[in-house]
């Protein structure tokens, strides 16, 4: 393994010298130096593309993050480069000419496949970009390739980042730890510097828990606030697209590029636009951004975390109101949880089979027209899909759903009672702008994060250190629908009072 950091390592040096690029530092980049390097000459798009693509050859063979490379990634980088010159530098935005690696769920409308990790996908023609990727290129980003994942098109209920396409994703800190989540990909290709940032997708966990597990800034938008059309769904009920990158920062910018009304997700996207600040999030990116906030602190959020744990978190929190925060700590939510998992389950088979069918069916063209053909797909293809290893039987059961009946109607009312019983309440009355929750591998807080995702509600990840096998940890922080700006403040300021994040280190 050190060999195998000592050629990465070399490589860049090889793409540096190549480039004539001078001292741009390629590992770890950030959006902010690699704009700086545009600005300055020490960096060209087409150099900083050729970096990662680099990296993924070396890397990827080990890690499988990435499915699929863009035949045309450095045609683009070229043309942001030519638009940078002929603009004398004033072209663009943050955004402009730094390459993104997207989750295989999400279409683009050229060479590249968009097969949730699926055979059954491979060939299919999507009619346009998705609204989040008509959204970055606007933006003059350069769309890099596709990120490996585990989605409910494969529908296998391996939560690791397996896919039919792409394999079994690895944890780039230690390979033998789970990468957690269905957007797996996403976040070991930025911790392992494979992209300079990502795109992840998340129904209830995606984002946070691989975010948290692989040391990366993780942001899982309110509900709306960022377009579905395009993105192959699980439930429109909850399915939300957000960044997963290594700074709070460049995910902020990220989150900046790809808000916003889209009329083919007109419902859900309109109502969550008046949320967006004038002005944008970037301005929320503040070092005192914790003095004066109230965070909530609930008890049911800590249970399963052991005496070695808690006071890695405990000492998170008193940074916390070391820097202003004003922690309420053992607060009771006076709401019985214990249906939710199941209610969700139920809904998101029925919701999966509408919403899949509907994605398939407006395709340009496809292998596969409903979820019946995927099923069908399978057995005819036991090996390459590992039907043996992994069954369909979710896949089978959302198949027997027939629309939303009564049960899923009153499953839906429940979970709005979980929501406003639950968080909203006790947000309201203590007053509070987040509450926080703990993340890590041996305990991630999974009820944190399904309340987040029932609610339609925000949260980001951020890195927060590792345990003494050196996995990461990551600090989750909460709050209600359009809560974006005050989270971003908290999420930013501890990032920078604590400096949790380190690059990876490949134990095996």
């Amino acid at each position: 393994m050190a060999a195998l950091r000592l050629k990465v390592l070399a490589a860049a040096v090889v793409v540096l010298a190549a480039a004539g690029c001078g001292a741009f530092e390629f590992q770890e980049a950030t959006v902010d130096a690699i704009q700086l390097g545009f600005r300055n000459g020490s960096l060209t798009s087409t150099a900083l593309v050729r970096f990662y693509l680099d990296q993924i050859e070396r890397l990827n063979p080990l890690l499988h993050a990435v499915i699929e490379v863009n035949p045309d990634a450095l045609a683009q980088a070229a043309r942001a480069d030519a638009e940078r010159r002929a603009s004398g530098g004033a072209c663009g935005g943050p955004m402009h000419g730094v390459p993104v690696l997207l989750k295989d769920n999400i279409a683009t409308r050229d060479r590249l496949n968009t097969t949730a990790g699926s055979f059954a996908l491979l060939g299919s023609v999507v009619p346009r970009d998705a609204g989040v990727v008509a959204r970055l290129r606007r933006a003059g980003a350069v769309i890099l390739g596709k990120a490996n994942l585990n989605e409910w098109a494969n529908f296998r209920g391996v939560d690791a980042g397996w896919s039919a396409r792409g394999g079994q994703t690895l944890n780039p800190y230690v390979l033998s730890a789970t990468p957690c989540g269905s957007s797996a990909g996403s976040g070991v290709a930025a911790a392992a510097n494979m992209a300079a940032v990502t795109l992840g997708s998340e129904t209830d966990g995606s984002i946070l828990c691989p975010s948290s597990v692989n040391s990366v800034v993780g942001i899982k938008p309110t509900l709306g606030l960022t377009s579905r059309s395009g993105v192959i769904p699980l439930t429109p009920r909850q399915d939300t697209i957000g960044p997963m990158c290594r700074t709070v920062s460049d995910a902020v910018h990220v989150l900046d590029a790809i808000v916003g009304y889209d009329k083919l997700d007109a419902e859900a996207t309109g109502a969550a636009s008046k949320y967006i600040p004038r002005g944008g999030y970037t301005q929320f990116l503040r070092v005192d951004g914790l003095r004066g906030k109230r965070i909530g602190v609930p008890t049911v959020f800590y249970k399963g975390y052991d005496k070695v744990q808690l006071p890695v978190y405990e000492k998170h929190l008193n940074t916390m109101r070391k820097h202003g925060a004003i922690l309420i700590k053992d607060l009771d939510i006076s709401t019985n949880f214990t249906d939710l998992d199941d209610k969700e389950t139920l809904l998101n088979f029925a919701e999966f089979k509408l919403s899949i069918n509907a994605y398939l069916s407006d395709l340009s063209r496809s292998p596969v027209r409903s979820l019946s053909d995927i099923i069908a797909f399978n057995i005819k293809h036991p090996v390459e899909e590992r039907l043996k290893d992994f069954g369909q039987a979710n896949l089978i059961a959302a198949e027997k759903t027939n629309g939303i009946g009564a049960r899923e109607r009153a499953a839906i009312r429940r979970l709005k009672e979980i929501s406003a019983n639950g968080l909203e309440k006790l947000m309201k009355e203590h007053r509070l702008d987040a509450i926080v929750a703990p993340t890590n591998r041996d305990a991630v807080s999974v009820l944190a994060i399904s309340v987040l995702a029932v609610g339609g509600y925000p949260g980001i990840a951020v890195p927060a250190g590792y345990d003494k096998e050196g996995v990461p940890i990551g600090i989750l922080f909460g709050g209600l629908r359009g809560y974006e700006p005050r989270l971003i403040e908290m999420a930013y300021a501890f990032e920078q009072a604590t400096k949790g994040r380190r690059p990876p280190t490949f134990k095996r």
